[in-house]
């Protein structure tokens, strides 16, 4: 059967992402040698929204990611930038060729062949892993069907058919939300044209409904829905079930990982990190370093049972902090 060829966007510069990228594409190459499309690792530029140069400075790094198939891709912030980091998968998607992406985190593992998921590319879709984050109901406050509504009312879309009837009214789940974690569009200049301009709008001039609503660093993800919606997407049907599962692992911090994730995603990350090549450059990392090679990794994994964790990630982090362990 003919593969789907993709490019995938995730963004690096200095510090842990440029470390977890190195993951990303250790997992990619070992887990999926005959992925068809390009890596590219988005790196912001030097310029006046950033006070000190962002990119990846350590040149074993750089040529540890090389190696692995990067694709370095230049870019230049001209909205967001060190005052809002999370914006550069906003404006990284302009400087991709005009062809089908996948957009992951750096704090991804790929566990498994991307051949066994079928992306429509023509209807965007997101990672539903996500907690009831945003926003946050204010006691005599717009609810939240107001200010979802409002939202897509200031886009001239249908709010109505964003949602989820099967989930009760005023409960977070029946609304579009998705985390940012992982996303995908045939065309990362539409998609990357609207982002960038419902971002600018919504950070700028936002509803009324959103006065007392926290934004950073939420922006993305109220956006995201938006977007998606207004391409024809919504959220992910069961031929995207390998997303945030068997294929791909979105573990956030390597404490998390260790924590929460399944088996198969420990054995992954701990056969990518061990060659020599990848060890002496990762190592220099010390949360890296503390948590693979040290086996602080597995002091955390053996604090918690799988098949009964915390129903929220915050107690999680708790008991990571209280036991030392909270390392990023």
């Amino acid at each position: 059967m003919e593969r789907q060829v993709f490019n995938i966007l995730a963004i690096g510069q200095k510090g842990r992402l440029a470390y977890e990228a190195a993951l990303l594409l250790a997992s990619l190459r070992a887990q999926d040698p005959g992925f068809p499309g390009k890596v590219f690792i988005a790196e912001p530029q030097p310029g006046p929204r950033w006070s000190e140069d962002p990119r990846i400075s350590d040149m074993a790094l750089r040529d540890l990611l090389d190696d692995l198939g990067a694709t370095f891709l230049p870019f230049e912030n001209k909205v967001f930038g060190a005052s809002y980091p999370y914006g550069n998968k906003i404006e990284a998607l302009a400087a991709l060729p005009d062809e089908p992406f996948l957009f992951l985190d750096t704090d991804t593992l790929v566990l498994d062949n991307f051949a066994k998921i079928t992306f429509d590319f023509a209807k965007p879709a997101a990672s539903m892993r996500r907690e009831g984050t945003w926003p946050q109901i204010e006691l005599y406050g717009p609810t939240y069907g107001q200010i979802w509504k409002s939202l897509y009312d200031r886009f001239g879309l249908d709010y109505a058919s964003s949602l989820d009837l099967s989930q009760p009214d005023e409960y977070w789940r029946r609304y579009l939300y998705f985390n940012a974690g992982w996303f995908f569009h045939e065309s990362p200049k539409a998609f990357g044209d609207r982002f960038l301009s419902y971002a600018k709008e919504v950070r700028d001039n936002p509803p009324d409904t959103l006065e007392c609503q926290e934004m950073n660093p939420w922006l993305d993800q109220v956006v995201l829905p938006l977007v998606i919606h207004s391409f024809g997407g919504g959220r992910p049907g069961p031929d995207l079930d390998g997303m945030d599962g068997d294929v791909t692992c979105h573990y956030r911090t390597l404490p998390l990982l260790y924590a929460r994730e399944s088996d198969k995603a420990v054995q992954v990350l701990e056969a990518v990190a061990a060659p020599n090549s990848v060890k002496k450059v990762i190592k220099t990392y010390e949360p890296f370093r503390r948590m693979i090679y040290q086996r602080k990794g597995m002091e955390a994994r053996a604090l918690f049972d799988r098949n009964n964790l915390p129903a929220r990630e915050q107690a999680i982090r708790n008991t990571l902090k209280r036991e030392g362990l909270w390392l990023r």
